[in-house]
């Protein structure tokens, strides 16, 4: 027992063992491997090594972005004349990545709290309600008690109420056409893990105004021009207001000079299509309420605005790339693996598909039957003769 388990370690330990190979000439076989390494190979050199950079190691970005908005506004409404700047129009004042650029408002001035009739876009039917009616409006607490007068319930709320059923046109049209509105980014990003540097938007002419063809990398931008190039109709989303994305592309190869890694400005509109009528849109326009709040003959009154604006968000997307030798001997590995599906594919033509197939399986499989062992005689006429004797060998096989 000791010396066969001696043996089988030794066997196991100090032998090796290769797979039988067989020389196929066949002119189909040969046309089909080879068209499938070509294949594996140019998706390996076209695809993963070019297209798909397999070579390099990636890495997002740790970004910030500062806005800055210049313009000063004026309107004037029902002969009332008003000048607009930044922090009047400008929602939050500290511009962050995402803020609201008033375009159209609704003012309701002298609000106190009392009780008024509700204001609706059109007469509540059936007409009187029930004096008891003690439940919330839009626009305030009911009070159970119907206004002949305008047809409408009492509420207890800010006085006089609200009325925005109908939406002035824009009236900021001048200013923004003239092209008062400047907005500027300042961005910065540092990649990590892969390469630690720190990338800054840097333009030696501050007086530029961005243009995709002229001057793509100026960070300065007109409000108009956003508008624009983000599909919209501007006399549209300056009267309801709407959202839209500006996205600040970093793509970068490391592996070049860092002072060609550029960012990319692009804009998108955050509602609806812009190639369908402003009707058919299931969503349009962007609003919110901001008062005012003051102290008048000891009664607290105030000022409400109604604002419609452009929501400009802006969206940092980074992708750095270096080269890294671990990424690259994975994708040449994975490569080789691949290489491995023309002989698969071959095997199958062989073994299957073809006429001779009973003859190439002879030749790729060795069959051994251990009720019959071979003679020593056999295996020495095998070795001696070599590809003859292996022929004589499987005549006498099949002759048994």
């Amino acid at each position: 027992m000791k010396s066969k388990i001696t043996s089988a370690l030794a066997d196991f330990f100090f032998e090796y063992e290769t797979p039988r190979q067989v020389l196929v000439r066949n002119r189909r076989v040969g046309v089909v491997c080879r068209l499938i390494q070509l294949g594996v190979l140019g998706y390996i050199i076209g695809w993963v090594f070019i297209y798909e950079k397999g070579y390099q190691s990636t890495d997002t970005a740790v970004s910030s972005v500062f806005t800055k908005m210049k313009g000063v506004g004026y309107t004037n409404v029902s002969g009332t004349e008003r000048v607009w700047d930044v922090a009047d129009y400008v929602f939050p004042p500290q511009v962050n990545a995402s803020f609201v650029v008033m375009t159209n408002y609704i003012v309701t001035e002298s609000q106190q709290m009392g009780k008024c009739p509700e204001v609706c876009a059109e007469a509540l039917s059936p007409f009187p309600l029930p004096r008891k009616t003690l439940n919330v409006s839009v626009q305030g607490q009911m009070t159970g008690v119907c206004v002949n007068a305008t047809k409408t319930c009492e509420v207890l709320a800010w006085c006089p109420v609200e009325d925005d059923h109908t939406i002035p046109e824009y009236v900021h049209s001048s200013w923004f056409s003239n092209c008062k509105l400047i907005l500027a980014f300042h961005s910065s990003l540092t990649f990590s893990h892969t390469v630690h540097v720190m990338i800054q938007t840097t333009y030696r002419d501050i007086k530029c105004l961005h243009d995709p063809v002229t001057a793509p990398l100026c960070p300065i931008f007109k409000l108009g021009d956003i508008v624009r190039l983000s599909g919209f109709s501007f006399e549209t989303i300056a009267k309801v207001g709407g959202a839209i994305g500006i996205v600040v592309d970093w793509t970068c190869n490391l592996d070049a000079n860092v002072k060609h890694c550029k960012p990319q400005y692009n804009f998108h509109g955050l509602y609806g299509n812009p190639a369908e009528p402003d009707k058919a849109k299931a969503s349009v326009g962007y609003n919110f309420r901001y008062a005012e709040h003051y102290m008048e003959n000891k009664t607290q009154k105030r000022t409400l605005f109604k604002v419609f604006g452009i929501r400009l968000d802006i969206i940092v997307q980074s992708l750095a790339r270096k080269f890294d030798i671990i990424p690259t001997l994975t994708a040449i590995g994975s490569g080789v693996g691949i290489f491995g599906v023309a002989t698969v594919v071959c095997d199958l033509v062989l073994l299957y598909l073809l006429p001779k197939r009973e003859f190439y399986k002879n030749m790729k499989f060795k069959y051994t039957d251990i009720q019959k062992p071979v003679s020593s005689n056999v295996k020495w006429t095998f070795k001696k003769k070599g590809k003859t004797g292996a022929q004589e060998l499987l005549s006498r096989s099949e002759h048994q």
